[in-house]
């Protein structure tokens, strides 16, 4: 399927009340009408066409009873993923509103609970929700806020917010009533957490689904403020503070400098998962000890391979090099996360380091010396290939959007091009920490239609602009002090030595 065969409609901004999950794309003619990044190294730019080239193939409607419309997800699948839908989104933002974003979320919304719960997947025939014994609530990895909180500041709707604010605080206090226990950490079933042969059979107290969870307090907590409700605000920075000492006095191993799992007796389960590294996002490490828990994640005996970051530490004695699973598999859902928690301990230089490691090591496979390739949700750690899971099917899933996309699409524009975009504060900023041939053209901000890059000219480098209107470009170039420069509408470019 071309961009071409995408189906023709209008784009909406959702009213959640209405059961917004019914919101259609619009009519996509033109790769043209998607961004297109300006890179040295094609490979890069493989990544990010062949991923925008199979988005328009990638969606189905589901039944008129079911309450979704036009989803994200993989045309011959009957159900649609919680966590899928919270992921599909920070890509689908970067799409200049050809595709639908909100409406990915908006439908799990309308299927809420009045005590609060969503379950993480629902039949696109009958809208029914799909329960298992083993997790009888249908718990997920709660990134709903997550997913908010990014959305507000792409795409800028302040009415959203508000909108979606007592939806994220009654799904939260479902899980808070459902699953704390005595010693103040979430207890769920293993399968709330998606990690299928991991070794964590015993763990029941899960590092990542609380890390998760305190994260949603703080994601909560900033929305509140941004709609100057200062008493949730308060109340949810009191929620994430409270979840975030438990962790660090329950599940933090000095010796080892990681956080593990517990059993259900409250002891740690020590070994060592890619599932530690959600405490990164949810910024719950202190400065020496995110220092300590970082220095694994470049450390070749534990998550430090050749493709980063393996879901299973190599010095635990189940690891496969191949993948195995969740016994090794490199996920790029999960490295999103990683390198975001990497940003908010400042270690930019890092976060790049490993984004363009684990991109490049995805091209590989699309691109192999021989035969045909793919992009995955999962890759081998030390061979370039997918992920291998001896005896089951269906893993790993070819062409995955909603988590490949997160590396291919998101990764690229925020860690290797170095943009991060605040419409509430007509903002972009650019960090720049080598000067290279780079940028992304036809990127639309709201209504303005921008495009930034640099270039060596005979003037030296510059970094030339075309906008429609006015905003502001906030520039970190080579380590110096960040300066906001006013850019007119029209063309313009400046010397990054006169800034």
């Amino acid at each position: 399927m071309s961009l071409s065969d995408f189906p023709d409609s209008s784009l909406q901004t959702p009213v959640i009340a209405d059961a917004p999950g019914t919101e259609q794309a619009p009519a996509v003619t033109t790769r043209d009408q998607l961004p297109r990044l300006l890179y040295g190294h094609q490979a890069l730019v493989d990544l990010f066409d062949a991923t925008w080239e199979l988005m328009p193939g990638y969606w189905r409607r589901g039944e008129p009873d079911s309450g979704f419309g036009l989803t994200f997800c993989d045309p011959a699948q009957d159900r649609v993923n919680q966590v899928a839908a919270c992921c599909s989104t920070f890509s689908l933002v970067y799409s200049n509103r050809e595709f639908p974003v909100e409406a990915q979320l908006d439908a799990f919304y309308a299927k809420q609970q009045p005590c609060g719960a969503i379950h993480g997947e629902y039949s696109l025939v009958d809208g029914r929700p799909f329960l298992i014994k083993a997790n009888p609530h249908g718990v997920q990895a709660p990134l709903f806020a997550w997913a908010e909180h990014n959305i507000y500041h792409r795409l800028g709707s302040k009415r959203r917010l508000r909108e979606v604010l007592p939806i994220l605080e009654r799904y939260y206090q479902w899980i808070q009533t459902h699953f704390r226990r005595d010693n103040g950490l979430l207890s769920v079933p293993r399968q709330a957490l998606a990690m299928g042969n991991s070794p964590r059979d015993r763990a029941a107290y899960p590092v990542d689904f609380n890390a998760q969870q305190a994260a949603s307090a703080a994601f909560i907590s900033t929305i509140a403020d941004a709609l100057n409700d200062k008493e949730v605000a308060f109340r949810y920075k009191r929620e994430y503070f409270a979840l975030k000492t438990r962790m660090q006095s329950l599940m933090w191993n000095e010796e080892d400098s990681i956080y593990y799992d517990l059993d259900r007796y409250g002891h740690q389960l020590k070994v060592k998962t890619i599932a530690a590294f959600w405490t990164l996002l949810a910024e719950i490490p202190s400065e020496d000890k995110a220092r300590r828990l970082i220095g694994h994640l470049t450390n070749p005996a534990t998550f430090g391979r050749s493709h980063p970051f393996p879901s299973l530490s190599a010095d635990e004695p189940l690891y496969d090099p191949r993948g195995g699973g969740y016994r090794g598999s490199v996920l790029p859902f999960v490295n999103y996360a990683i390198i975001k928690g990497l940003e908010r301990y400042g270690r930019i230089d890092l976060a790049r380091e490993l984004a363009l490691r684990h991109l490049f090591a995805m091209h590989d496979v699309l691109v192999p010396e021989k035969g045909v390739g793919d992009l995955w949700d999962a890759y081998a750690p030390e061979h370039e290939a997918a992920a291998k899971w001896h005896g089951k099917g269906g893993f790993p899933r070819k062409s995955y959007l909603p988590f490949v996309a997160l590396s291919t699409v998101a990764l690229v524009i925020e860690n290797v091009l170095g943009l991060s975009i605040s419409l509430p504060r007509k903002t972009v900023d650019w960090t720049l920490p080598v000067m290279e041939s780079m940028g992304i053209e036809n990127l639309t901000l709201r209504r303005n239609l921008v495009s930034i890059q640099t270039h060596n000219s005979e003037r030296g480098w510059e970094v030339r602009l075309e906008s429609e209107k006015l905003y502001y470009l906030a520039i970190h170039a080579l380590g110096r002090r960040r300066k906001t420069l006013p850019i007119p509408s029209g063309k313009c470019a400046i010397l990054v030595d006169k800034i």
